[in-house]
């Protein structure tokens, strides 16, 4: 990557760097990955990017909770309808599902923030 593809921590690897020429090409189709195939059907977020990535942080802010309600009460209702590792199973898959989401929203912020015109600047 050169000095002037630089990208801040967290960038999402599977988007060129804003510098890049097609880098919103880019950003829009890893934000749409994100979301419901069925936004794809929207005309105003193929056509707006920066309306798609609020969308895709309100999609993602939406799992992150679902995350944390699942693990607050998978024991009490999966426990006795499954063996107990199979609980466990379902905590751990919470907890990394919820990890990945609230990793995916931080990059999204970042997105989001480089279709709107901010530029990251590196601290030295």
């Amino acid at each position: 990557m050169s000095a002037g593809d630089r990208v801040p921590p967290g960038w999402p690897a599977e988007v060129l760097p804003p510098q890049a020429p097609d880098w919103e090409r880019s950003a829009v189709a890893w934000l749409f990955d994100l979301v419901p195939p069925d936004y794809r059907a929207h005309e105003v977020l193929r056509k707006h990017p920066v309306v798609l990535a609020r969308f895709a942080a309100q999609h993602v802010a939406s799992g992150v909770q679902a995350a944390r309600d699942g693990l607050r009460s998978v024991r009490a209702e999966l426990g006795g309808l499954v063996p107990p590792d199979v609980v466990e199973a379902a905590i751990a898959a919470y907890d990394r599902e919820g990890r990945r989401l609230v990793r995916a929203g931080r990059q999204v912020e970042l997105v989001s923030g480089a279709l709107r015109g901010e530029r990251w600047v590196p601290r030295l």
